[in-house]
């Protein structure tokens, strides 16, 4: 009994698995048509094509036609949305292929179009018929469907000449000559030496300006006997910084100055705080 009741399950295990395990994409209600611009409605061509089938002649494109495309996309038997459907076309001869993704509906609805801009022009110097398939697929564990659909063949006028093309994108370049940008030169001497006497100029007029204001010029030996280290640095590295931006003016890189910068400015800040605080002190002294 025991036996029985193995097998008996066993059984419903494998029937349950089997319809999971055959289940691929495929299509149904697929149509194609060719209608030529200007023709009309209804003009053109339309053959239907069989369920997960293929056309058995050729589908004449000509230059002035557009190709549609339409199927239901489904799962086992099922009609759903795919996450790809695409239309492949192929050149038989080298390989070459391109795909064209169908517009795609939550029912499982397809469609796409083309025209003769839409072909490379590898295809429009061929006479052979295109191969043409439908690759359906999606996530999980269904099979995709990629089987040929039906051919198409780029119908030309008897007086229409054959496309043809180079692929110099392979081939040698012409050589590229780079003319690069002169690099910057320093103004003309007479023009620096002009701008130096101007801030020399403005030096004794600051004076005049101090003195006219009442800068008391008496409290200098007091400020230097209390603080002359951190007066001497402060004003010192103000001179090294104006150096540094020369140096930087004639030869010196922006690399080269921006260390200097930092070392000197931070000798100004630690020494132009201590020489402020002595300058603060004689302020509360009553002395200023």
């Amino acid at each position: 009994m025991q036996w029985w009741q193995t097998v008996l399950q066993l059984s419903v295990l494998a029937s349950a698995a089997l319809p999971a395990a055959a289940a691929s994409w495929g299509f149904a209600d697929a149509t194609v048509s060719v209608q030529t611009k200007g023709a009309g409605v209804g003009a053109g061509l339309k053959e239907e094509i069989p369920s997960n089938g293929a056309l058995p002649k050729p589908v004449p494109l000509g230059n002035a036609d557009t190709l549609k495309i339409a199927l239901t996309a489904q799962e086992g038997k099922s009609a759903t949305s795919a996450h790809q459907v695409f239309l492949l076309l192929q050149e038989p001869k080298s390989g070459l292929d391109i795909s064209y993704p169908f517009a795609v509906k939550g029912n499982g609805k397809s469609r796409v179009e083309l025209t003769w801009k839409d072909l490379p022009s590898q295809f429009l110097s061929t006479s052979e018929p295109l191969d043409a398939r439908i690759l359906i697929g999606s996530f999980g564990s269904s099979q995709a469907y990629n089987e040929p659909a039906f051919q198409l063949s780029l119908a030309r006028g008897a007086d229409e000449p054959i496309p043809t093309f180079e692929a110099s994108r392979y081939g040698q370049l012409p050589e590229i000559h780079h003319i690069f940008k002169a690099d910057a030169q320093s103004p003309p001497v007479v023009i620096t030496l002009a701008f130096i006497a101007l801030v020399l100029a403005a030096f004794p007029v600051l004076a005049g300006v101090w003195l006219y204001l009442g800068a008391n010029i008496n409290h200098l030996p007091r400020a230097i006997r209390a603080a002359a280290l951190p007066h001497a640095a402060f004003v010192g590295s103000l001179l090294a910084i104006e150096g540094i931006f020369f140096l930087y003016y004639t030869h010196w890189t922006l690399f080269q100055i921006l260390p200097a910068v930092a070392a000197t400015g931070v000798v100004a800040f630690i020494s132009g705080s201590r020489a402020l605080g002595e300058v603060q002190g004689r302020r509360l002294a009553g002395l200023r």
